[in-house]
C-alpha cells in the first residue's frame, strides 16, 4: 500500500513511477535547449532520492548508489523543475540558464 504524500521521506516510499529507460540516454540529450537549471544546497540535501525518481529524464545521477547525493546531468536536464518542485526539503532550485 502506498504510503500518503505526507510520509514520504525516500524514494523507496513513493509509487511505482514510469521513468526514462537509461539506454535512452545517450540519443535524448535536452540540455541545449533549457532555459532553467537545477541547483543543488548540499547542506539541506537529505539523499532522499525523491528528486531522482520524478525526474522524467534520466538526468539525476546517484553519487555512490545514492548514498553520497545526487549530481545533476545538464547535458540531459530539459529545465522542466520537477526535481525542485518534489524536493520535501527545498534543497533544489531553478535559477535562470544566463547565471551559471
Amino acid at each position: 500500500m502506498t504510503k500518503p504524500v505526507s510520509e514520504w521521506k525516500t524514494y523507496e516510499d513513493l509509487p511505482p513511477t514510469c521513468m526514462t529507460l537509461l539506454e535512452l540516454k545517450t540519443i535524448n540529450k535536452t540540455g541545449s535547449w533549457r532555459a532553467m537549471r537545477p541547483v543543488l544546497d548540499e547542506e539541506k540535501c537529505i539523499k532522499c532520492l525523491i528528486c531522482w525518481k520524478f525526474c522524467p529524464e534520466p538526468s539525476i545521477d546517484l553519487i555512490n548508489d545514492g548514498a553520497d547525493g545526487i549530481r545533476f546531468n545538464l547535458e540531459y536536464c530539459k529545465g522542466c523543475g520537477i526535481c525542485a518542485h518534489e524536493c520535501p526539503k527545498g534543497a533544489i532550485t531553478m535559477v535562470p540558464e544566463v547565471e551559471h
